[in-house]
């Protein structure tokens, strides 16, 4: 892929400099030793967030619920006010919905309309090129 002039190249693996004045540092574990890290490796935390789309949950049908499928997760908090504890789950999006539906439907009714469409064109033509008058009915 071609870069603009004077466009910096994208180089991977290149060193990284820690220092005091770093207030986050993002590092990634790639091997796990013998001993625990304490407060790291030592207590295990489920993953907060799954998949919230149908397709990648698994192939579900139309009568299947798909938050049954999803990897919940319970997050309580305190409220602003301070006056009680409240809890989220995992939001599921783009499932099936009756929107789709009817597109779908349409779709297949205005396929079929079309080929109607051309049929009697093609009848038309055909009679057209014997000498007849043409049927006009596919013009409305």
């Amino acid at each position: 892929m071609r870069r603009h002039h004077g466009e910096l190249r994208r180089k991977s693996g290149r060193e990284c400099i820690v220092s005091q004045d770093l207030s986050v540092l993002n590092l990634v574990i790639v091997k796990k030793c013998e001993n625990d890290l304490p407060g790291l490796t030592d207590v295990e935390k489920p993953r907060m967030r799954g998949h919230n789309t149908a397709s990648k949950i698994r192939n579900l049908s139309k009568e299947d619920d798909v938050r049954r499928y999803v990897n919940t997760y319970r997050h309580n908090f305190t409220n602003k006010a301070g006056s009680g504890e409240g809890s989220q789950d995992s939001k599921v999006g783009k499932t099936i919905d009756s929107a789709k539906e009817e597109a779908a439907e349409y779709r297949k009714l205005l396929a079929t309309h079309l080929k109607e469409q051309r049929e009697m064109r093609s009848e038309c033509l055909a009679k057209k090129s014997q000498g007849s008058l043409p049927l006009l009915s596919w013009y409305h």
